[in-house]
């Protein structure tokens, strides 16, 4: 049995289609990304899943429950964080989890076992007298992570869990992920916007404006682009991309900071289109091949 079946769900907000058809699955223990830009369909999506939303139309099943009939249900089997962590910042990270421990009736010896994981994985046991609301960023959303963990449930749902996160704290969370999905087979379901945080991801589904436009792997995604991509950098920033712009074997460029990645056609030679822009009167300071990333992946899958 998957973790998750989804068909065809679609939601509206009046006229608006937030989630338009979407088809897939995840299997039991897998870590699924939901990848792409803000307003894209993910948080629906997920609070669809989770039970909180009702579908428009279309079905899907979260560990077996139907995520219209048997909504009530699906609370008690899953952990959901939200993007703004769904803590109480005027109380302290102890007063957090007994709170959460509470909501999900945790008692006695189980309650006590379940608060002393949840401040020892977390990192967070010689601070658990703090205020939530004066942690840092990190051990916020470390905080967060381990309240939606209390009940031990079997399929996790993370909603943008690292935005406004440093790089380490983002690196530190994504470890305890790996460390659940090893240690207690937890299937996990996150959303995010940036892309190099998606490689931590098993399968990703690429989605813009409430639609899927490509899913699988992150190897599988970055197999779609047939083109030779490659990095330029010059100090001609405005007079390179005129000049790519009309070789009709440039087939995408993408602005990356002061530079360009492009795709060329497989069949031209790069070295020709190097020495065409240093005769265009173009220095060049770098040229070079790259592996496509997914943000060379998602960008040039939606120009097509």
């Amino acid at each position: 049995m998957k973790a998750i079946e989804v068909k065809n769900l679609t939601k509206k907000f009046g006229d608006f289609v937030a989630v338009n058809q979407i088809t897939f699955d995840v299997n039991p223990g897998e870590v699924f990304g939901l990848l792409g830009p803000n307003g894209a369909g993910k948080t629906t999506t997920i609070r669809m899943l989770c039970g909180l939303l009702k579908p428009t139309s279309g079905s899907g099943y979260v560990g077996g429950c139907d995520i219209i009939k048997e909504y009530e249900k699906i609370k008690n089997r899953v952990g959901y964080m939200s993007q703004k962590f769904s803590l109480y910042k005027d109380l302290t990270v102890e007063e957090n989890i007994e709170f959460f421990c509470g909501i999900y009736r945790l008692k006695g010896i189980e309650k006590k076992k379940r608060k002393d994981w949840a401040l020892e994985i977390s990192g967070l046991t010689k601070m658990q007298k703090m205020i939530a609301g004066e942690l840092p960023g990190g051990f916020k959303q470390r905080l967060a992570l381990v309240c939606s963990l209390l009940h031990s449930p079997e399929i996790l749902f993370l909603d943008e869990p690292t935005a406004g996160v440093d790089p380490i704290s983002r690196t530190k969370f994504w470890n305890l992920i790996y460390h659940l999905k090893k240690t207690f087979k937890t299937t996990v379901l996150v959303t995010t916007h940036y892309m190099d945080e998606a490689e931590h991801c098993e399968r990703i589904a690429l989605i813009r404006e409430g639609m899927f436009i490509a899913i699988g792997t992150p190897l599988e995604l970055k197999n779609l682009v047939k083109d030779a991509v490659y990095l330029i950098k010059t100090r001609h920033y405005f007079k390179t991309r005129e000049n790519l712009r009309k070789k009709s074997f440039v087939m995408d460029i993408i602005p990356f900071g002061n530079a360009f990645h492009i795709f060329l056609d497989k069949k031209e030679n790069p070295e020709e289109l190097k020495n065409d822009l240093l005769k265009s009167g173009i220095e060049i300071l770098k040229f070079e091949p790259l592996i496509p990333s997914l943000e060379d992946v998602f960008l040039s899958l939606i120009k097509k």
